[in-house]
């Protein structure tokens, strides 16, 4: 089972899910999307939430608010983090999750350290929290079917976009022929019309 919640703080609202449990957060690394930011109480055990961004936007573009609203989920959904104030919350895209074999169930590493950011979060907000549990749903996705949709639809993406420019290369050089046949056929006019001329003043001489 996920857990998804909606920021609707912007517009378009923004999408917050989690894992019941650790054993579905494994799924959740494996089966997570590059446009996914995940979320975590720092030195704390806490639920793992993602917040997955719009196409094309990264890690630097979620706003303030939707940013708040994840910090806000995650600190709920800890026990100790619940119950304490002045926490961090770590965040970092999915891609730089790192799960080896030796790990137990649930846990994470990192791969560049370097691209993992940090909020502090004073305080809980109640506002903030039961607005999102108002929108909570509860779902029983096949994560590894949606991932593979996801993809199958980039590389379609990829594709027609490699034939769109391939298209584009190919109406460039008809162009580029087109203009040079051009300009082979006006400077050959120019030397027949020389020729012409000098023709008509030989004649002239001639009488």
């Amino acid at each position: 089972m996920v857990f998804y919640f909606s920021s609707a703080v912007v517009k378009p609202p923004h999408t917050i899910y989690m894992g019941k449990d650790k054993y579905e957060n494994e799924d959740l690394i494996k089966h997570g999307w590059p446009e996914d930011i995940w979320f975590h109480v720092d030195k704390l055990s806490s639920a793992h939430v993602y917040l997955r961004m719009p196409k094309g936007k990264t890690i630097d573009d979620i706003p303030p608010e939707v940013l708040v609203d994840c910090a806000q989920l995650v600190k709920n959904n800890s026990i100790q983090g619940c119950k304490m104030n002045n926490i961090n919350v770590v965040y970092t895209p999915w891609a730089n999750l790192k799960k080896t074999g030796d790990m137990d169930v649930g846990q994470i590493g990192f791969h560049r350290q370097k691209e993992v950011k940090i909020v502090a979060v004073e305080k809980k907000i109640n506002e903030i929290v039961n607005r999102l549990e108002k929108t909570k749903e509860e779902r029983f996705p096949d994560l590894a079917a949606e991932k593979e949709a996801r993809d199958q639809e980039e590389r379609n993406e990829k594709k027609a976009q490699l034939q769109e420019q391939k298209r584009r290369e190919k109406e460039e050089q008809k162009k580029k022929k087109e203009m040079e046949e051009l300009r082979n056929y006006t400077s050959l006019m120019k030397s027949e019309n020389m020729k012409t001329n000098e023709d008509d003043c030989d004649s002239d001489d001639f009488m």
